[in-house]
């Protein structure tokens, strides 16, 4: 019942876990306050956020669902609850505050989804899937339960964004890179993609319909 189950075991990808968790938890806590939600209803958008994309992973992985295992998924989501609180005249004045936490969410996740189908030895296009599953499913339905249309669909290069970020962790790993610096490099790569992305509005070309 504590955050860290056992300290001994914690690897740099649960570490990458814990800031993702606590990374799309405030995006989405802070979206959750922008809609007047009240204290209960920002900590469950805040959690769905942070672990619905994990879920959809697990299922279709057919192992348990990873917040169920652990209390600390929970905790992080306090955590973060307790973050925008605090500082929630600081979060409102920064500019594109859910921005940089989704995407900072976003990259890590990847990372989290990616190993977490590699640890099963799933095929690299599985591990990719699995990959951009858990960094955009949890926006998705963040998004769903606040009426907005989902960012994956108006924001630039989203899933693209995750789907390069795997596609690079697989090339890395295939070079027998270390670990920890792919770790490193994909999150990092997976934002810095975002970033540029939204800074030169680049997308993919519209599907029109007849005229």
């Amino acid at each position: 019942m504590f955050l860290f189950d056992d300290l001994a075991k914690i690897q740099l990808v649960d570490v990458i876990e814990f800031l993702g968790t606590i990374a799309f938890a405030i995006s989405g806590i802070r979206l959750a306050s922008a809609k007047r939600f009240d204290w209960f209803g920002a900590i469950v958008i805040g959690f769905v956020t942070a672990t619905g994309g994990g879920t959809l992973r697990d299922l279709l992985l057919d192992v348990p669902i990873f917040w169920t295992q652990a209390s600390r998924y929970i905790w992080c989501t306090l955590f973060a609850f307790l973050i925008v609180l605090c500082f929630r005249k600081f979060l409102v004045h920064l500019n594109n505050t859910i921005f940089w936490f989704d995407c900072i969410g976003l990259g890590l996740f990847v990372v989290v989804g990616y190993e977490k189908a590699l640890a099963l030895d799933y095929p690299v296009w599985v591990c990719v899937s699995m990959a951009t599953i858990t960094g955009i499913v949890g926006g998705m339905i963040r998004d769903i339960l606040i009426n907005e249309v989902p960012i994956i669909f108006t924001q630039e290069l989203y899933a693209v964004a995750c789907i390069l970020g795997g596609i690079l962790f697989s090339i890395l790993h295939y070079l027998n890179v270390d670990l920890a610096v792919i770790e490193i490099s994909t999150a990092v790569f997976v934002v810095v993609i975002r970033v540029l992305a939204t800074k030169y509005r680049l997308k993919l070309p519209i599907l029109k319909g007849e005229d």
